[in-house]
């Protein structure tokens, strides 16, 4: 069975030089795998653009209208932390549009997926973009597994330092999506209370897990151990991961407590939830991270835990 690996040159194709989010970023990432034996056990899968009866599946019209238009209308910001261009687009449609890619994948050939793309997405909401995300990959992900493939349950595991509020407030009220999120509190957006569980429908599909900033690994580890159960609790049909690795100790911008090598401890913990549940089926998506050593070095783990989990051929 395959491991995917989505990447596209459309996530080069822009830049923000002084920005957390740059070129450089992803660039780094792809030439240390390329220099790793794993880099010959992953499957390449090229990203397509999204379409827009995929984004509003997610978003309001209004919202993709005038994400596109300030786009298109040249060289700018969105909001005081996301640049945006015409390239920025371009890469957008191809981020979003490449979780899928990796969903008709693994629905159709089994294996797993990791989504190398830019910009991220989990800040996205259903109205609005914000703090270097446009659309939220994730959350089209997840719509588009439902109505694509049929997939009635589906969850999703968030350990980005930041929560994910635009992915909360997609599935608040909506009890077919699990979202769970382990992030340091208090700290941006400010969202993500304990007590901020879902409503009506969605009542009890969402899990928030707020630690404090001295958390410890073993503590961290101890927690998504626990919401993890919550989520076979819950029967998911297919798992999407936003895959942030700014929770590093090193990350400029996180700053907490894990090491490189939680992270293939966290993934390996994924796959085998995913085994007892969904027949082994996780795409994980690339969100935050930013040290110019431990992302690259923890995405290889991540990406090594992914392998590791499926059959030799």
């Amino acid at each position: 069975m395959p491991t995917f690996l989505v990447t596209d040159p459309a996530f080069l194709g822009y830049d923000s030089p002084d920005h957390p989010d740059s070129s450089k970023r992803l660039r780094g990432i792809l030439d240390d795998l390329e220099r790793r034996p794993l880099w010959r056990e992953v499957s390449p899968l090229p990203a397509r653009p999204v379409t827009h009866e995929e984004l509003v599946a997610v978003h309001s019209p209004a919202m993709v209208d005038a994400v596109e238009k300030a786009c298109q209308s040249g060289y700018g910001f969105i909001d005081a932390d996301t640049p945006v261009s015409p390239e920025t687009l371009v890469a957008a449609w191809a981020a979003a549009g490449g979780v899928l890619q990796a969903i008709d994948a693994v629905m159709r050939e089994g294996g797993n997926a990791f989504c190398l793309v830019r910009p991220p997405g989990h800040h996205a909401g259903p109205d609005q973009a914000m703090a270097f995300c446009l659309f939220n990959n994730v959350a089209v992900g997840a719509r588009y597994a439902q109505r694509r493939h049929g997939c009635a349950r589906v969850a999703i595991i968030d350990w980005d330092i930041h929560h994910g509020n635009g992915t909360q407030d997609t599935f608040y009220t909506d009890g077919s999506v699990f979202y769970l999120s382990l992030h340091r509190s208090p700290y941006f957006p400010e969202t993500g209370r304990s007590d901020e569980t879902g409503t009506g429908p969605g009542a009890g599909c969402t899990l928030n897990i707020p630690l404090p900033f001295k958390t410890s690994r073993e503590e961290y580890l101890a927690a998504f151990r626990r919401g993890l159960a919550a989520i076979e609790a819950f029967h998911p049909e297919f798992i999407l991961v936003s895959a942030g690795f700014d929770a590093h100790r090193q990350d400029p911008i996180g700053g907490w407590c894990l090491e490189t090598t939680d992270y293939a401890t966290l993934t390996a913990a994924v796959t085998d939830l995913a085994d007892r549940c969904c027949q082994g089926r996780v795409v994980s998506v690339l969100e935050g991270g930013y040290h110019p050593d431990a992302l690259p070095e923890s995405i290889a783990n991540h990406l090594e835990a992914l392998r590791k989990a499926l059959p030799a051929a």
